[in-house]
């Protein structure tokens, strides 16, 4: 086995390290892309599964549109076509040819292929998706369309990291269309709160849910909103996004609808989504210098039994019983695997498993065997205790229930240490040239302030917290008239 790189010595090696440790994905011949591998897209699933649930449970349906776009859908809403322009991928032929080049065979567009309109490969699909909704929509009626989508993305992004940043990545993205105002925006605030929920209760995440600032927006939002999570290096990581789209690419699209006293009007928009992205926020928040930690209730598999023998009866014995557990406790937990194989010490199993960060270890052994009972271990903080067969199901199930809390209430209290009121400049500066974390600073609301302190700091305002302090005072840069507190930090 590699060894994996401690944290206080590289932390951006130590990230790449659990990532090939747990076997999560790796690099392709593509710049920018990643395999996820099986371990990964297994998690992936599980984030799909829990996520597009919550959806169908909110009324939402599932659809899908094209990977192409044709490049003058994208000019037809002018801030998104500005805030994509130097992200996208084009299609410009339809066609190979071979050509021989000194002496060598290789293949090259064939200019008579050439296409009339190039297609833009989908950085993301508000576009296509309202020129459909056009279609769809001529009364009220026929709103809401509540529409979720799981796809690829690609977006050409110059520095690359796997998962945090990739220029093609997986996610789903929602497009929703209303009759009011007041729809859309308790919709884009809705799928919000789920994104909160889901990053709590499920990944264990503790956010911070707000608004974003004008130079943050979503290219042709009225507004975007987003929850913010803390990494272990104290910077921020943007973990999903809402956008209350209002009209925009309703009139762009010419999108409109008869309401019931035959007055026609443009529809009101949103859209949100959350990506392969989360898994670098889930790897970063909770793993250790021992590789992958998972919270229990994402995990794809939960609990590892490792049957321990010397000779061929005791493995018999143990690995039958080690079956037979796993059979009763996968209704019970979920999924339970048995690593019964052979020639391999139970210390460099204990090791690998901890590594792929699986939650709950049993071990069982002949005297565990004799004892009606197995060894228990907690991935998380290694605390083991016996457990006897007959209260395994339930200690197993509490266990992990406590695995799931402690990972948060650990994140919890990192961000809570993490996280200062700050009111001068100096000691702004003094943070950000030290370790770094939240800052919860007045600021004035002018984005030339915003961009100011960006240049001087490399820090940002990641959002204007729902639960912000909007007691009166002075920004933290420029002295004015404070809005409010706000959360600053460096991020990914």
């Amino acid at each position: 086995m590699a060894d994996i790189t401690k944290r206080s010595d590289d932390y951006s090696r130590w990230y790449l390290d659990v990532i090939a440790a747990a076997e999560l994905a790796e690099n392709s011949p593509v710049r920018g892309c990643m395999v996820i591998r099986p371990n990964g897209y297994a998690i992936w699933e599980n984030i799909q599964r829990t996520l597009d649930d919550k959806f169908k449970e909110l009324g939402h349906v599932n659809a899908y549109f094209p990977l192409l776009i044709p490049k003058s859908f994208m000019a037809k809403e002018a801030e998104h076509v500005e805030g994509f322009a130097k992200e996208c991928a084009i299609v410009t032929h339809h066609r190979l040819k071979q050509v021989t080049v000194n002496g060598k065979t290789t293949v090259v567009p064939d200019p008579d292929s050439k296409l009339e309109e190039e297609y833009i490969i989908r950085p993301t699909s508000e576009t296509v998706i309202w020129d459909a909704y056009r279609k769809w929509i001529q009364s009220y009626r026929d709103l809401p369309i509540l529409i979720n989508q799981w796809a690829n993305v690609m977006r050409w992004e110059m520095r690359t990291r796997m998962f945090l940043r990739t220029t093609e990545f997986l996610w789903q993205e929602g497009h929703t269309a209303h009759a009011t105002a007041e729809e859309g925006r308790a919709e884009t605030l809705q799928m919000l709160e789920v994104y909160r929920w889901f990053a709590e209760d499920i990944l264990a995440i503790p956010v911070i849910p707000g608004a974003k600032t004008a130079a943050e927006r979503f290219a042709g939002a009225v507004e975007t909103y987003s929850i913010e999570a803390m990494m272990q290096d104290r910077k921020a990581l943007q973990a999903a996004t809402s956008h209350d789209l209002g009209q925009n690419f309703a009139k762009a699209f010419d999108v409109k609808y008869q309401d019931a006293e035959g007055k026609v009007e443009h529809v009101w928009a949103t859209s949100w989504g959350m990506s392969t992205r989360i898994m670098g926020a889930l790897i970063m928040c909770h793993s250790d210098d021992n590789g992958l930690v998972l919270p229990p209730r994402i995990a794809h598999t939960k609990v590892v039994i490792v049957p321990i023998w010397k000779n061929d009866e005791e493995m018999a014995q143990v690995c039958g019983m080690a079956d037979k557990l796993a059979a009763e406790l996968t209704p019970v937990v979920g999924k339970v695997h048995v690593d019964n194989r052979d020639k391999m010490r139970p210390g460099w199993k204990y090791a690998e498993w901890e590594r792929k960060g699986v939650p709950l270890r049993l071990e069982l052994g002949p005297r565990d065997l004799a004892g009606q009972q197995v060894m228990m271990a907690a991935r998380h903080d290694r605390k083991k205790q016996p457990v006897g067969f007959q209260v395994l199901a339930t200690a197993v199930t509490a266990e992990l229930e406590r695995i799931q809390q402690d990972l948060y209430d650990q994140a919890l209290t990192r961000r809570t240490e993490a996280t200062v009121q700050i009111d001068s400049w100096d000691d702004f500066v003094k943070l950000y040239e030290g370790e770094g974390g939240f800052a919860h600073c007045h600021w004035c609301g002018d984005g030339t302030c915003e961009e100011a302190i960006q240049q001087k700091t490399q820090v940002t305002i990641r959002n204007l917290p729902f639960d912000r302090d909007e007691t009166p005072g002075k920004c933290v840069h420029c002295g004015e008239t404070s809005i409010g507190r706000v959360v600053f930090a460096q991020a990914y």
